[in-house]
Parts: structure tokens; C-alpha cells; sequence
């Protein structure tokens, strides 16, 4: 089995202090040491639409603006093909952020600073201090089969000193998401759920289930998870309270984090 790398234990002496604010569906904006990351940047106002073959509304604006965050030294982009991780407004803040990762595709498309990562490929960046690696990770954003109609996505690890932290992005469960545990030592996963759904297909998910993110949770081992991706546009069908009854497990218990949208919170 490959070697697993980070840490179990964020805390340990040395550590590089650790933040995240929820800002709201998939954006997070994270300080690790001397970062500052910011996922998946969906930051219009609302109520807002978005026209397409599956149109996308967005009912709850952002917990903070573009005009209130920091200078970004990173972006973590899943990918760029829905507005719930990347709209107008997102769009103007990748352009003004250090560096963007994402897939190969999206990088073609967004030009600029934007590099694009095939899973297990890893960069490092830098800010002050504060060194990390990130790693892109499998991600599926449908049933198998529609990949050609949802486009290629891809999650995170983000290994820092102390620990590391995981971005699902836009996945639904499948095999290749356990290799992510059997290679690092996940402290915080960052979970894409919602039970994304859509009048034209039908009873097909898009994106995890609580119930799938538990099962996720279990197989990364991961010390905490932190939902995201659950609220805020019509198309996440799934009841929130679903997260807290999936992760009511004893063999989850105390690994559920939800984050007070707009605070920022030491993990």
C-alpha cells in the first residue's frame, strides 16, 4: 500500500495555525499560516439564475462580498463549468488572485494564471513562511457515464505543517475516492454534499448524499469533516438536517464541524 503522508494531528508542535471561514456552498476562504486559499469562488448576489440545459438558481447570497476578502494567494477551483463554483463574481476574483489550480480543461479555458492539475500531480506555493503541497484528487461529478455532459472536476489535499486538509469538490462517491485515505493522513475534509438533483434527469445524484459523505468520512478517517455544498441554490435537494442524523454514528461521533457562515474558526 502507498505510504500515507501528513499527519494525524494538526496540533503538534510546529503546526502552522489553521482557519476557515464558510462563506457559503462550495467557498471556503482558508488561512493556512501565512495563505490565504479561497475555494471554488460562487460570490453573486442573490436571488440570481443561471440559464443552461440544467439552469441553476441561486436563492442566498454570499456570508461575506468579493469587496470584503483578502488579498488570495491561492484558489482551489474544482471546476468551471456550473455557477455554483464559479460565477461572474468569482470569476473576477480568480483574475486578481497569486495562482489558481483546477483541471487541465478549466486551465485552458480561464487562461492566465490558472494551472491545470491531473489527479495525483502535485504543486507547491508558498506565502511567507507558510510552504504547502497540494495534491489534486479523483473527483466524479455524476453517475458513471455522464461524464461527458458534467465535464471533469477535481478535488484537493492541501498538506501543510502539521496536517493536511481535503476538498472533495463536485463528487458523487465512487471507488477511486478511497486511494485519497490509503495516501494521506486527512485532518479536515471539506465535503461537497447537497444530493444535487435536476427535473431533467430524472432520480441521477450529482453530487453526494449526507448519507455518502458519512460512508466517505469513514473510509478517508478523516478527524473532522466540514459540509459544504448544501444549501443556498434550488438544485441541492437534500433536507440539511440529513447531515447531522448521517454523522450520528457512533463511530462518527465528534467528527461533524458545520462552520458559522462569515466567522472565521480555528480548526
Amino acid at each position: 500500500m502507498t505510504s500515507r503522508q501528513g499527519s494525524a494531528t494538526a496540533d503538534r508542535p510546529g503546526a502552522a495555525t489553521v482557519t476557515a471561514t464558510y462563506l457559503g456552498t462550495a467557498t471556503v476562504l482558508l488561512r493556512i499560516g501565512d495563505l490565504t486559499v479561497l475555494t471554488d469562488p460562487a460570490l453573486d448576489p442573490a436571488p440570481a439564475d443561471y440559464p443552461g440545459a440544467r439552469p441553476l438558481r441561486r436563492t442566498a447570497g454570499p456570508a461575506l462580498t468579493a469587496a470584503e476578502l483578502p488579498p488570495v494567494d491561492l484558489v482551489l477551483l474544482s471546476h468551471d463549468q456550473h455557477a455554483d463554483n464559479l460565477d461572474v463574481t468569482g470569476r473576477e476574483v480568480l483574475a486578481r488572485a497569486g495562482a489558481v489550480l483546477t483541471t487541465p480543461e478549466a486551465a485552458g479555458r480561464l487562461g492566465g494564471r490558472a494551472e491545470g492539475l491531473a489527479s495525483w500531480e502535485s504543486r507547491t506555493v508558498t506565502a511567507g513562511a507558510t510552504t504547502v503541497t497540494v495534491t489534486a484528487t479523483p473527483a466524479r461529478h455524476g453517475p458513471e457515464g455522464t461524464e461527458h455532459v458534467t465535464g471533469p472536476v477535481t478535488g484537493f489535499v492541501v498538506a501543510y505543517g502539521g496536517g493536511a486538509l481535503y476538498v472533495s469538490g463536485d463528487t458523487v462517491r465512487h471507488d477511486a475516492l478511497a486511494e485519497i485515505g490509503a495516501r494521506f493522513r486527512i485532518d479536515t475534509a471539506f465535503l461537497h454534499l447537497g444530493d444535487a438533483h435536476f427535473p431533467s434527469t430524472g432520480d441521477r445524484a450529482f453530487s453526494m448524499s449526507a448519507r455518502e459523505g458519512a460512508a466517505l468520512a469513514r473510509v478517508l478517517g478523516a478527524r473532522t469533516v466540514v459540509p459544504l455544498h448544501f444549501d443556498s441554490w434550488d438544485h441541492l435537494a437534500e433536507d440539511p438536517a440529513r447531515i447531522t442524523e448521517a454523522f450520528g454514528a457512533p463511530d462518527l461521533a465528534g467528527r461533524l464541524r458545520r462552520l458559522r457562515p462569515g466567522v472565521p474558526e480555528a480548526l
